[in-house]
């Protein structure tokens, strides 16, 4: 098999709401609310219980000379980088659209994402798509990774991953 099994997590998993894993809306959910909010700290124990322990968070990222490359964030990994902005920044995700693929234990969500400064502010200040990879285990639903793009002037949204259409 093409695993490393010497991988080990670096945080255990704290242990979910039941409410949050018992199926791909409430997961999803609870996602998007765990990292929504004004200024401030966020439940990052809710957040881990959310994950298997070697989940990884892989946004895209182009540079000023258009070079584009993933970057591989454990889930510590990020709550140290997003944490710190959140302290400081409001930030409110919310899913607008979604195609689910499933397949056994699997599930692969395309989940179109908008972020706002405020929860009420007219317009986000971002776009794009979080690629969800979820597994049931026969108990609950996990998050494996979430896989992100965001939508620039050279890369508009699709239509078929927009509400209505």
């Amino acid at each position: 098999m093409a695993q490393d099994a010497t991988t080990k997590p670096t945080t255990p998993p704290a242990t979910a709401a039941p409410a949050d894993v018992v199926n791909v809306d409430a997961i999803m959910l609870a996602v998007y609310d765990v990292i929504s909010g004004p200024a401030g700290d966020r439940d990052w124990d809710r957040f881990r219980s959310l994950f298997t322990p070697d989940a990884r968070l892989i946004p895209v990222n182009v540079g000023q000379d258009g070079s584009v490359r993933p970057t591989y964030l454990t889930i510590d990994n990020y709550v140290k980088n997003a944490g710190g902005y959140f302290r400081t920044n409001g930030f409110f995700e919310r899913e607008i659209h979604r195609v689910t693929e499933e397949y056994g234990h699997m599930v692969h969500v395309f989940s179109t994402y908008e972020s706002r400064h405020k929860a009420d502010d007219a317009e986000p200040f971002s776009r794009g798509i979080n690629s969800f990879q979820l597994m049931n285990d026969g108990n609950r639903w996990w998050v494996i990774n979430i896989y992100w793009d965001s939508e620039r002037p050279d890369q508009p949204i699709p239509a078929k991953y927009l509400p209505n259409n």
